[in-house]
């Protein structure tokens, strides 16, 4: 099949099944393999083309907007492609990867500190919004408020879940950010199927979790951080949340099954184990992975290998432990 822009291949990506702790099917949409690497190509496309068509964006223009990491990418990816300048503001807890992806790109980044108040005037998202005022003819797309954001979801994401599991899915659990994916997908299938459970998988320092008492946490892509018009409670049936602990350590256990998912695949698989007690063996369950771990391994990865021994085995090392094992 040919294209005649990178962006027309944005979705249509496949579900595996995943071989976790639980008597119910899971399958993990793999969004990895959207052209940036994420589920945020969806939205970020969305939400420009619709600003184009409303005349918010002109041709050259810039686009200015805040990240953890992904949509970042996703805008930077797309403004090469169409011809816009693009600002990224990220939290330093941002993966080191991500940052350099978004300078691959061409965009510029600018590093704020983490804050837990996203409102905080020295935060990645304020700091975002004064560029945006600063810079004249500017378009700030603000995934956190913009309705397209799950618009994006409801119109991609949504169909392909119900007509790859030809309708059987009885749970969708996801990470929830924010909560573009997992409302605009989730509103889909309930629209299909209103027996459908939406679940939100959260971090427990987020805005949502601590009734407005945000702490600092250190996964990426997840988190509701504030309560905007895209968390929209009768979409959503519960949450499941998940510590920066549990996320970290699950990740690599993905890996080692053979499935290089993110910082937010390990969160919604953990989430899916400690759910499992809720699960049957005729459930049905679609879980997003959002991107790849190989957007973590200086920061997810690391401390698989101990400071105190060589990162890179010598092949004698190899070779006595392989004989080890046959002996």
């Amino acid at each position: 099949m040919h294209y005649k822009s990178l962006l027309e291949t944005i979705g249509n990506t496949p579900l595996v099944k995943l071989n976790l702790k639980t008597n119910a099917s899971v399958y993990a949409k793999l969004e990895h393999l959207n052209p940036s690497g994420s589920l945020k190509d969806r939205s970020a496309l969305h939400m420009i083309e619709q600003a184009e068509k409303d005349g918010l964006l002109k041709p050259g223009g810039t686009i200015v907007d805040a990240s953890s990491g992904n949509y970042g990418i996703s805008l930077a990816m797309i403004g090469a492609i169409k011809g816009y300048e693009v600002i990224v503001c990220v939290p330093d807890r941002t993966s080191m990867e991500k940052q350099q992806t978004i300078r691959a790109y061409g965009a510029r980044l600018v590093v704020c500190p983490d804050t837990a108040d996203i409102d905080d005037p020295s935060g990645y998202h304020t700091k975002a919004e004064k560029l945006h005022r600063d810079i004249p003819g500017s378009f700030m797309p603000n995934q956190y408020s913009n309705p397209a954001n799950a618009r994006g979801h409801y119109q991609s994401m949504g169909p392909e879940i119900w007509k790859q599991t030809n309708g059987k899915v009885t749970h969708f659990i996801a990470g929830a950010g924010t909560c573009g994916s997992l409302v605009g997908a989730g509103r889909y299938l309930k629209e299909q199927n209103p027996n459908i459970k939406v679940i939100g998988v959260d971090s427990p320092n987020s805005f949502r979790s601590t009734k407005g008492n945000p702490k600092p946490y250190n996964i990426e892509g997840i988190g509701v951080d504030l309560d905007s018009e895209l968390l929209d409670y009768s979409v959503i049936d519960d949450f499941i949340e998940i510590s920066d602990k549990d996320a970290f350590s699950f990740t690599p256990h993905l890996a080692s099954r053979g499935i290089m998912g993110g910082l937010t695949s390990g969160a919604v698989a953990c989430a899916i184990e400690k759910y499992s007690e809720h699960l049957t063996e005729n459930d049905y369950v679609v879980t997003i992975f959002g991107d790849s771990g190989r957007s973590y391994l200086s920061k997810a990865f690391s401390h698989l290998m101990p400071s105190d021994k060589p990162k890179h085995a010598p092949a004698k090392i190899i070779e006595k432990e392989i004989q080890k094992k046959l002996s």
